[in-house]
């Protein structure tokens, strides 16, 4: 017989779940070009001139479909696969970082205690974001890696790649990039869960739950929650899309001291700006579908 107690944490956890996969489906709809923008701008410097002169001459050579949106579907899956660990886990961690500081509620926890309960989830998340996040890398950088200048771009299936990879290279090269994903996503998830509920506890008025803000205030504070997650990791992401573009097995050390040492401290904000128009949508779209779908389920299964 299970417990009343382990029934309710694991129901909530499957909320969290399907909030997160859905959440994670409404991202990559909404970030996709400016990621595929980032992604070359990031591994190829010196290629373009600016975020528009990347999308312009992305989308005259290869389109909206081969072009602009280039590996959706392993973004879709990674963001899925992502988000809905994530969630879950973020869900679980408030739980234990709860029990940690004697608090029951989660409700309860203050900003730090749910940016430390995002970095722990973070963790586990990262596992399931490392293969998918190199095989849309590989595929957003198609042409430039295959030094393809005629016009027709080179084709191969996500599928496709995923066997190459581990044809060539095993099992580990699918999570080529592992510790640079950790290294961008744990410190990430601290900022970005903290700035999240940080701005929600700022926008709420007083006497009233953060809960119930609305949707517009839940937008502005995931907004703000992406902003802050790129802004501190951006250049652990640089250096782990070129890890993963390029097929590096160089450590994440050596390949950051020789960006610096080549091309200085500015190649670690290449793409920042496609990813600050693409993050503050991107993430407010996302913490709303995934308060809105939380809250729906809840009333549902109550």
């Amino acid at each position: 017989m299970h417990s009343k107690g382990e029934s309710s944490s694991l129901k909530t956890g499957m909320i969290d779940f399907t909030a997160g996969c859905l959440g994670g489906v409404a991202l990559v709809y909404v970030s996709q070009p400016m990621d595929t923008v980032k992604v070359k701008m990031q591994t190829f410097p010196g290629l373009y001139k600016g975020l528009v002169n990347c999308t312009v001459q992305t989308f005259k050579r290869d389109g909206i479909v081969r072009g602009l949106y280039a590996g959706t579907l392993p973004a879709v899956v990674a963001n899925v696969a992502e988000n809905s660990v994530l969630f879950a886990a973020y869900g679980a961690c408030q739980q234990v970082v709860g029990s940690a500081v004697k608090k029951p509620s989660i409700a309860e926890l203050s900003t730090l205690e749910n940016a430390t309960a995002g970095f722990l989830a973070a963790f586990f998340s990262s596992f399931t974001l490392c293969p998918t996040e190199l095989i849309k890398c590989k595929l957003q950088a198609l042409r430039e890696t295959a030094g393809n200048d005629g016009k027709r771009r080179p084709t191969i299936s996500s599928y496709a790649l995923v066997s190459q990879i581990l044809r060539t290279e095993g099992i580990a090269g699918m999570f080529r990039g592992l510790t640079s994903t950790f290294a961008r996503e744990m410190p990430g998830y601290f900022f970005f869960f903290g700035g999240y509920e940080h701005t929600r506890e700022f926008l709420a008025r007083p006497g009233q739950a953060k809960d119930d803000i609305g949707a517009l205030r839940t937008m502005v504070a995931g907004a703000v929650g992406g902003v802050a997650l790129w802004t501190v990791i951006f250049p652990a992401d640089v250096i782990k899309s070129r890890i993963q573009v390029y097929s590096m097995r160089a450590s994440m050390t050596q390949v950051g001291l020789d960006i610096f040492r080549k091309e200085g401290v500015l190649a670690f904000y290449n793409g920042l700006l496609p990813t600050i128009v693409r993050t503050i949508p991107a993430t407010a779209v996302l913490f709303v579908v995934y308060e809105y779908t939380k809250k729906t389920l809840t009333k549902l299964l109550e």
